[in-house]
């Protein structure tokens, strides 16, 4: 884990230096440029890396919701005092160096959601024991919506894979697949005709399924239920959704072309890692890198830099260290003696995939731009900080496990 980790941190540091590179400053090491910043995050990074590794693993348990709630805190704070940055009054200035607390505020509740399923048994069946656990879920979820930042909102919703490994009925997640299904079909077409469509679904089921007076009820209930959120729907996108998010998504499902708007990073994403081909054009020789093509390509269009002077060979390498990087943290996590590692490990990586896939999706044009870092890869001292602590901590963890 630790090797991969830092193969990543090296692949970004490098992206970011070709990303923003200037042909005055040409040292990776120059503190006035970005790359040069980026080399003090790394190292503060690995410091913060290091006393997490010196701790006492049981702090982590032990202070779980203490340091939960002293986010929350945080949270609250930046909404009254906080700096707005693209939009988003979810930053703290300190001098020069800006802070985002919705970054720490992941692995923070994923200590408390550890915590909380570790030290009760929760059954997934009773309300009041799911309730208390979506309060810890959402609450900083929301305080993060309120910052106008919905990309970092929406990654709690990767807890849902916690959730199930630890006993969620996988009828949860089939609702929440049909919800989605639901949700686009409702936005393309007309309503009326989704449900009508839905309506035939159901009387299909009904001359397969058992007919009893039960079942029948069930299925019935399922078709009102599903029909007050599909009439509910255009509401919810016109006026819980802000223009650009709104936007942002017609252009993804082909209801609007603005090629020139919300469209633009997008389009100029794939023009960059198409014309990358198969080995890519070579180490800062990107033209839409070098000219500046890709809004944000330091940060959350980072892969586009891969893509366009790596080539595909390149891009699949840095998809192999992610998959790899995934694939360890569940294997270790299955290892644990302890409850508590076991879901803290699975909220790892449910954060780590969630920010990994949708971040590539939205280069290639198959998720709406959200804007939430590439793990390791992007500039940005809070994201390095963050990722670089929720991983540590899963790393010490594990150190422990023989005497857990």
């Amino acid at each position: 884990m630790v090797s991969l980790y830092l193969a990543l941190v090296l692949v970004g540091w490098i992206s970011i230096y070709s990303a923003i590179y200037d042909e005055n400053h040409q040292s990776i090491f120059d503190m006035s440029q970005g790359y040069g910043k980026q080399m003090v995050w790394i190292v503060t990074a690995l410091f913060l890396a290091l006393v997490i590794i010196l701790t006492d693993f049981k702090f982590f348990s032990a202070f779980a919701f203490p340091i939960y709630f002293f986010m929350i805190l945080i949270l609250i704070a930046v909404l009254i005092f906080g700096s707005t940055i693209s939009g988003s009054k979810s930053w703290f200035q300190i001098g020069s160096v800006s802070l985002q607390p919705a970054e720490f505020a992941k692995f923070a509740t994923n200590l408390a959601i550890a915590k909380y399923l570790s030290t009760l048994n929760v059954n997934f069946k009773q309300f009041k024991s799911v309730g208390k656990m979506l309060i810890i879920l959402l609450l900083p979820s929301l305080l993060i919506f309120l910052q106008n930042d919905t990309g970092s909102a929406i990654v709690y919703v990767a807890f849902i894979f916690v959730f199930y490994r630890e006993g969620m009925p996988g009828a949860i997640l089939i609702i929440g697949l049909i919800s989605v299904v639901l949700f686009i079909m409702t936005l393309l077409l007309n309503p009326v005709a989704v449900i009508i469509t839905l309506f035939v679904i159901c009387i299909l089921l009904v001359f397969f399924m058992k007919r009893n007076l039960q079942n029948l009820v069930i299925l019935f209930g399922m078709f009102l239920i599903m029909s007050a959120f599909i009439l509910s729907v255009n509401y919810a996108f016109d006026n819980a959704l802000e223009q650009h998010h709104r936007t942002r998504i017609n252009v993804l499902l082909g209801i609007e072309t603005d090629l020139k708007g919300a469209g633009y990073n997008v389009n100029q994403s794939l023009i960059a890692i198409g014309s990358g081909g198969l080995t890519g054009k070579g180490f800062l020789n990107g033209t839409q890198t070098k000219y500046n093509f890709v809004p944000e390509q330091s940060t959350d269009f980072i892969f586009c830099t891969v893509g366009e002077e790596w080539g595909f060979a390149g891009s699949i390498v840095i998809v192999g260290l992610f998959i790899a990087l995934l694939i360890r943290i569940i294997i270790v996590a299955e290892r644990q003696r302890s409850n508590f590692a076991r879901i803290y490990g699975y909220g790892v990586a449910s954060i780590l995939f969630f920010h990994f896939a949708v971040n590539i999706a939205m280069t290639l044009g198959l998720f709406p731009v959200i804007g939430i870092p590439l793990p390791f890869v992007s500039y940005g001292g809070s994201s390095l900080w963050a990722f670089t602590i929720l991983l540590f901590i899963f790393i010490k963890l594990d150190s422990y496990r023989l005497n857990a």
